[in-house]
């Protein structure tokens, strides 16, 4: 047992220095290549492009420990930012309850998620397939298909208030990331996370209530897109129905590439962190060298592939 725990450890260890060694070499190589990527300015653009890709990242990489996937992260984390702008704007009721209200429509969505997977049996890909569905055609009928603009100077200072010059919403993406660290790594639902995803089978014989673990896991994630909505609406100043498809790809991307093994049972928030960094980075870097968006995804996806097939490989060697 010790020996499995160390290999996973040191698998886990290498992944993320890899990683890292990735996000590094793509750094000087922008840097390198135009004057405008290492700008303060730009540094920031990205610090900021990356707070929320990163909040929806870590929020999947619960799920994808487990051995799950959600599509519906995009309209999800527009669905909480739409019910914020609701609250606040249509209704005129504090700031304070259209936060709140946008947490809880995450973590409902990923609730419902849940109990599709653990009670209803639903494939993960069916399920929220269906939610993204589900949430997108509700982000058009609630907002009339507008916008929902909010002028409130608090709202709008939570993404792009500076700290010691840091952007608020990437210091709260930090701290999102502390806590999802924390709980991955040293509470129950963690540690049950990583069971559910090694073997469910296994888990459940074990005493573990498996669905009601997998309801929760949903549920946490949903709070992190939740949270996500927030940043973006604050940001934009507004909630944007149509915002969200596409989203999804990045934070699967950005987990993957982490570490994160879509087999389930493996994972790490750091390596989500560099992930996320490593997505936003390169779309970022090639923008600047005027290189066309589709071949920005032509490369994405390519990396994407890239590191799924390391994961098979690694795998096949353990």
């Amino acid at each position: 047992m010790a020996n499995q725990i160390k290999t996973r450890f040191n698998s886990k260890a290498m992944q993320t220095i890899l990683a890292f060694s990735g996000l590094i070499l793509l750094l000087i190589i922008f840097s390198l290549s135009s004057p405008y990527f290492m700008t303060r300015t730009n540094i920031v653009t990205i610090l900021l492009m990356t707070a929320v890709n990163g909040i929806l990242a870590v929020g999947i990489t619960f799920i994808i420990v487990t051995g799950g996937i959600d599509l519906s992260i995009g309209t999800v984390m527009t669905f909480s930012s739409v019910i914020a702008g609701v609250i606040m704007t249509n209704l005129g009721l504090p700031i304070w309850l259209g936060i709140i209200g946008a947490l809880i429509a995450g973590a409902l969505c990923g609730f419902v998620n849940g109990l599709c997977v653990a009670r209803l049996g639903l494939p993960p890909f069916i399920a929220t397939l269906g939610m993204m569905n589900v949430t997108k055609g509700l982000n058009l009928v609630i907002s009339g298909t507008k916008p929902v603009y909010m002028q409130q100077e608090a709202f709008m200072s939570i993404a792009t208030k500076p700290i010691f010059g840091i952007p608020l919403g990437v210091i709260i993406f930090f701290i999102v990331a502390g806590i999802a660290a924390f709980i991955l790594s040293k509470t129950v639902i963690g540690r049950y996370t990583f069971a559910i995803g090694s073997n469910e089978e296994s888990a459940r014989l074990s005493g573990i209530n498996t669905g009601a673990w997998k309801i929760a896991i949903y549920s946490l994630s949903g709070l992190f897109f939740g949270i996500a909505g927030i940043v973006m609406a604050s940001r934009l100043s507004s909630a944007q129905p149509q915002l969200g498809p596409g989203y999804e790809m990045e934070a699967i991307s950005a987990a993957v590439i982490g570490g994160a093994s879509l087999s389930g049972g493996e994972g790490g928030i750091l390596g989500t962190l560099i992930g996320a960094f490593i997505i936003t980075v390169l779309s970022n870097g090639l923008r600047i060298l005027s290189v066309p968006q589709e071949w920005q995804m032509v490369v994405t996806g390519l990396i994407v592939i890239g590191s799924v097939y390391l994961d098979i490989v690694r795998r096949k060697v353990k």
